[in-house]
């Protein structure tokens, strides 16, 4: 992006020479436009990742026992390769005692929900300890014998996604047993706005441990901070946290993800569609799972068949064993070509539910409600409020969330 944004300015000014070549008066303006392209012109240095900055975390690491909470997005980039985390400080000599798995698992592979075992790594023959499976919280065996644990696992900024849960159950553990946690930030690719419901207090769980928006506008290394020191662990513990930030990088810079950060988020627009239609979730209908265009889609068999032009077949696939209407014909949208999103969409939720055939039977209530965080957004959208009336709704909280949000920010 930085060497295309580079180029298309050197375009543009050889553009201006060649249409005024042999042409005086015109010299003096070609002049000053080159003069304001080069002024508007900025080539942007390369993203650096905390996992690339090496030199600054090396030397915490050095004749320590070391546990890596990690995934397949855990890598250290080499131009246009990379290699895994683990496998790279192996290589530098790092002693590695075990490493701890999230969802989906070490490689990437499990379903969303399914339980991951713990088992042996065959590549590096390093013990993993899985963080989604019979406990979800490291135990104080589990770290025993280790004197600091890495934490580099790519976020992609909603607040069921559960990498940021798993963070927090990760910093809490170590804080019990006084071990260091040293977070390598990377970028949140929806870090470009703050929108929708916030967590109530008696709807937290593993889809959301905290009383924050649905999108909340950070790293996970800020997020990390923010947590540690607002009192949001248990008890009010607090963990001896260090953020490695990242380099050349803002809230509002696009960030394409080279490694897709699970099963069922395949690439940048179900990434940026995810906040709105990881919504169905909570529903009966299908989102996409059990095709190639996860979260760019949503349809089910119980929609109204006239109000569509667009159907699909969901059926069995990398990352979803089981999709919801295997199998069936499901009629809906298909969201493939929709611009970024900068905001939580309620259209496509909203749409679903007034062309369900039984609407009765649209919602999984337990499960929407612990993916919207409050009970009130399946309430208000039976009760047929508007997309506006309902966002109006989540103002009052959103601001008083930015106001804390901003203590803790690292990039601009």
């Amino acid at each position: 992006m930085a060497f295309f944004s580079g180029y298309k300015s050197t375009v543009f000014i050889w553009f201006l020479i060649l249409s005024t070549c042999g042409s005086p008066q015109k010299s003096e303006k070609i002049n000053s436009d080159i003069a304001e392209v080069k002024e508007k012109s900025v080539v942007l240095k390369p993203i650096r990742t905390g996992a690339n900055q090496t030199e600054k975390y090396l030397p915490m690491l050095k004749n320590k026992s070391v546990g890596i909470v990690a995934n397949q997005t855990s890598v250290i980039f080499k131009g246009h390769h990379y290699t895994h985390l683990v496998d790279s400080l192996l290589a530098l000599d790092v002693n590695i005692i075990k490493v701890f798995a999230p969802e989906h698992g070490f490689r990437g592979r499990a379903d969303a929900g399914e339980k991951v075992k713990d088992e042996i790594d065959i590549k590096t023959g390093l013990p993993l300890i899985s963080l989604h499976g019979k406990s979800r919280k490291p135990s104080s065996e589990q770290l025993q014998g280790l004197d600091v644990i890495v934490f580099d696992i790519q976020d992609v900024g909603v607040r069921f996604y559960t990498y940021i849960a798993t963070l927090q159950l990760v910093m809490e553990a170590c804080a019990e047993s006084n071990i260091p946690v040293i977070v390598l930030d990377r970028p949140n690719p929806n870090a470009h706005y703050i929108d929708g419901p916030t967590m109530e207090a008696e709807h937290t769980g593993f889809l959301g441990m905290t009383e924050i928006p649905l999108v909340y506008g950070m790293t996970i290394g800020e997020y990390a901070k923010m947590i540690n020191e607002e009192g949001l662990l248990t008890n009010d513990l607090k963990t001896n946290l260090i953020v490695i930030p990242l380099q050349n990088w803002m809230h509002t810079t696009s960030y394409y993800l080279p490694i897709r950060p699970s099963p069922n988020l395949p690439n940048d627009q179900a990434i940026n569609l995810y906040p709105s239609l990881g919504l169905f979730e909570g529903t009966n209908a299908n989102a996409g799972r059990g095709t190639e265009f996860q979260f760019q889609r949503y349809g089910a068999s119980f929609l109204d068949s006239t109000q569509y032009n667009f159907s699909y077949t969901p059926k069995p696939n990398f990352g979803s064993k089981s999709p919801k209407e295997n199998g069936k014909l499901c009629y809906g949208k298909d969201l493939g070509k929709i611009p970024k999103m900068n905001q939580v969409s309620l259209q496509w939720l909203i749409d679903g539910y007034q062309n369900s055939i039984d609407k009765s039977k649209f919602f999984n209530t337990s499960g929407f409600t612990k993916h919207a965080g409050t009970e009130k957004l399946q309430q208000q959208i039976e009760a047929d409020m508007t997309e506006k009336e309902i966002k109006a709704s989540w103002q009052k909280d959103l601001e008083k969330f930015k106001k804390v949000r901003e203590k803790y920010l690292i990039y601009n």
